[in-house]
């Protein structure tokens, strides 16, 4: 737990002398965040606010706030968003469906109203202005969710973060390089075709930027991720893996594109949530983010997009925000990951095979 601290502090962030730092987490993460803290105060760093979270708490929100309470934002909320220097946030749900029986009318409401609040934070971590980390702390809800035991879970993590190794920050920098030339190629690369089994799609990313997430932003990292064109997208895709949003589940997802809408989207279970978080707003209905998960120490679905999306062997992409980092001018509310396996699959560059069967070729 202490390496994960100081992985998440010193290489993720980079916490430095005189930084205002955020910490918040669920209560059952508290020994990794008194961890945290310790390493951020040992850096020179300033704990501004450490807060211990309940879902119970956001249930109780959603269940009693009327429209004009669901449709507020605190100014202190937006004051913390453009001042603040590094977040560092623990995932530690004590359960894991604390919102499913939430009205999706309410969450979309309630995204809205923080719409601004999350362009204020792409903003600024696109300028360099914002560090921030995600991270996890293996709890049981989070194990029973992945169908493994609490020990074997525990294991499963650390692994995915490289806190098992004897210097973590060394292993993740060497992760950066090997990302890194993957990075380089796709940033020259103008259209991508994916072929498969549930998948004929094209785009194009000339002009936009592939970022290596090496452990600096979601930790564990072990992806390369850009935005499409926004009208550029043409073709479909069915989703092998269950599309969660805050708790609910939406599984067998396929969704069209004409010109970067989506067109038509149906799913086997959970259609009406799905077709409901379309209506967002008007950039929920395009992608802004594409993605190919390279971290193979995540061998299996947990239900977590956290390690989800990291996925040896796998692609992603994001309906909503685009992060502005890679070019990406899609604007939303919303910002939700959907995983495809592509163990039998081919992705095409410039008409150049450059994926196979889960694996890069170049």
């Amino acid at each position: 737990m202490s390496r994960l601290a100081r992985l998440l502090v010193e290489y993720s962030v980079g916490v430095k002398r005189g930084d205002e730092v955020v910490i918040s987490g669920g209560f059952e993460a508290l020994p990794l965040i008194r961890e945290v803290y310790r390493w951020v105060v040992r850096r020179g760093g300033y704990p501004v606010i450490t807060s211990v979270r309940d879902e119970v708490l956001d249930e109780i929100f959603y269940r009693e706030a009327g429209p004009e309470v669901l449709e507020h934002v605190s100014m202190l909320e937006y004051d913390i968003m453009r001042k603040v220097d590094v977040f560092i946030t623990i995932l530690a749900p004590s359960h894991t469906k604390h919102l499913a029986g939430v009205d999706p009318e309410k969450m979309k409401r309630r995204s809205a109203a923080r719409r601004e609040l999350t362009k204020i934070f792409m903003d600024r971590s696109a300028r360099g202005e914002l560090r921030w980390v995600i991270a996890p702390y293996p709890t049981r809800a989070m194990a029973q969710e992945a169908e493994m035991s609490i020990l074997e879970f525990e294991d499963f993590v650390y692994a995915a973060v490289k806190a098992d190794k004897e210097d973590p920050v060394e292993e993740w920098r060497r992760i950066s390089g090997e990302q890194e030339r993957i990075a380089e190629y796709l940033n020259k690369v103008s259209e991508l075709r994916y072929t498969g089994p549930g998948i004929d799609l094209v785009l194009r990313v000339d002009g936009r930027r592939w970022i290596n997430d090496d452990g600096h932003y979601n930790m564990p990292g072990g992806e390369v991720f850009s935005a499409p064109l926004e009208d550029s997208v043409e073709g479909y895709v069915e989703f092998d893996y269950p599309a969660v949003w805050r708790g609910r589940i939406v599984e067998g997802v396929r969704l069209v594109f004409r010109k970067g809408e989506v067109v038509e989207a149906t799913a086997r279970r959970g259609e009406e949530f799905l077709k409901k978080m379309l209506e967002t707003d008007e950039g929920a209905r395009r992608l802004g983010e594409i993605a190919f998960g390279l971290n193979y120490s995540i061998d299996r679905f947990t239900k977590e997009i956290l390690f989800d999306e990291k996925i040896g062997g796998t692609i992603h992409m994001a309906l909503g925000a685009a992060y502005p980092e890679t070019g990406g001018r899609n604007v939303s509310a919303i910002h939700w990951d959907m995983i495809k396996d592509m163990s039998r699959h081919r992705v095409y560059a410039d008409g150049e095979l450059i994926y196979e069967n889960g694996r890069f070729k170049i």
